[in-house]
């Protein structure tokens, strides 16, 4: 399920089979032109990545809205704004909340996140319907649905 309005009256009606938030954590920067490609193209990436998580294990798990950040700003304080997302996801409430990214700077604050941070590497550029980038995804897109299932048991 998606936060749209026609899944989020679906998931009031299910909420207690639904037991996972995804939230892509998602860096943008102005200051470089030279990285602006890079950082949309990747942002454009984990998105489409996120779709295609949500689409396999519909009926589980929730798509919430990415939670974009400057690249440059201070970890420390988007954490204490992540951690009241988790707090008011937990509600609900669910049981697993995990948090994608292609930024490895998370895994340093993955203590800190009372959720879990799913890093995985990210392509560095290329075009979003191009045979490399079609098969990167899938192919992460099954071993983070694999990782994501063991949370289950």
């Amino acid at each position: 399920m998606k936060w749209k309005k026609e899944d989020l009256e679906q998931y009031k009606k299910a909420k207690e089979y639904i037991d996972t938030a995804i939230i892509p954590l998602i860096p943008f920067q102005l200051d470089n032109d030279n990285e602006l490609d890079k950082h949309a193209f990747q942002a454009e990436v984990l998105t489409i990545f996120s779709h295609e998580i949500e689409k396999e294990l519909m009926g589980r798990v929730m798509l919430f809205p990415g939670y974009y950040y400057l690249q440059t700003a201070k970890k420390d304080k988007e954490l204490e704004r992540i951690n009241e997302w988790i707090g008011a996801i937990r509600k609900q409430p669910f049981e697993h909340i995990l948090f994608l990214t292609f930024d490895s700077s998370w895994k340093k604050y993955d203590q800190a996140v009372e959720g879990d941070v799913l890093w995985y590497p990210a392509m560095q550029s290329g075009h979003l319907h191009s045979k490399e980038t079609k098969s990167f995804i899938r192919d992460q897109v099954s071993q983070i649905i694999d990782l994501i299932r063991s949370y289950w048991h």
